[in-house]
């Protein structure tokens, strides 16, 4: 009992110490992206990473990475965004693993509890056969059934809760593959917006 209370209380803070990271990861993506297009299109990069590097978050994160190598070819931007991905993704799921092993073994710590007041249920009747009283055997019932009971009890909401936290993650993912995807994109329109800009004036035949 002892050692599913620690679990108990290990899920509750595990719990909510990523459901609010998650949502700190969660970022209007449309607003901030429009408003680096915009810092971008003028030519202020500096500007722009700063403004990603105090955005919490992955999207800023892969998004910083691609303008951090705006001059390079696109491959190079593309393996700098998927490294910074990589990076972010162990970020997103730490601990996670911690409350998906409380929802296993709780259940078995429960039938643990179970199988012990079971034999001690059986102890009492041995030594007190063929006398046995109601009251003498009443102590490891009840240590069998608040033993399931309390290994279940933990084992039910750290599931729902280790699956609600995935389906979390896999939405902050998502939006950061878009994020990456449209600022790849942007950033090669930019490049050929600025290729296709005259660079001086044109010299008249003849003059």
């Amino acid at each position: 009992m002892w050692v599913m209370l620690v679990c108990s209380i290990g899920v509750v803070i595990i719990f909510f110490e990523r459901l609010f990271h998650l949502h700190r990861a969660q970022i209007g993506s449309h607003d901030f992206l429009a408003g680096l297009y915009n810092i971008l299109r003028r030519g202020n990069v500096a500007e722009a990473v700063s403004i990603c590097e105090e955005t919490p978050g992955p999207e800023a994160a892969v998004v910083r990475a691609a303008i951090l190598h705006h001059d390079e070819s696109t491959e190079s931007i593309s393996r700098a965004v998927r490294e910074a991905g990589l990076c972010e993704v162990p970020r997103l799921e730490r601990n996670m693993n911690l409350l998906y092993t409380v929802a296993l073994i709780t259940p078995m710590l429960g039938l643990l509890g179970t199988v012990l007041g079971m034999i001690e249920t059986l102890m009492a009747l041995e030594q007190q056969a063929p006398l046995v009283h109601a009251g003498n055997l009443s102590g490891g019932l009840w240590q069998a059934l608040i033993s399931t009971a309390a290994g279940l009890s933990i084992a039910i909401p750290a599931y729902a809760g280790y699956n609600f936290l995935v389906g979390r993650v896999e939405a902050v993912l998502q939006s950061m593959e878009r994020s990456a995807a449209e600022i790849l994109v942007f950033l090669a329109t930019l490049d050929q917006e600025k290729d296709g800009q005259p660079h001086g004036p044109e010299s008249t035949p003849g003059a």
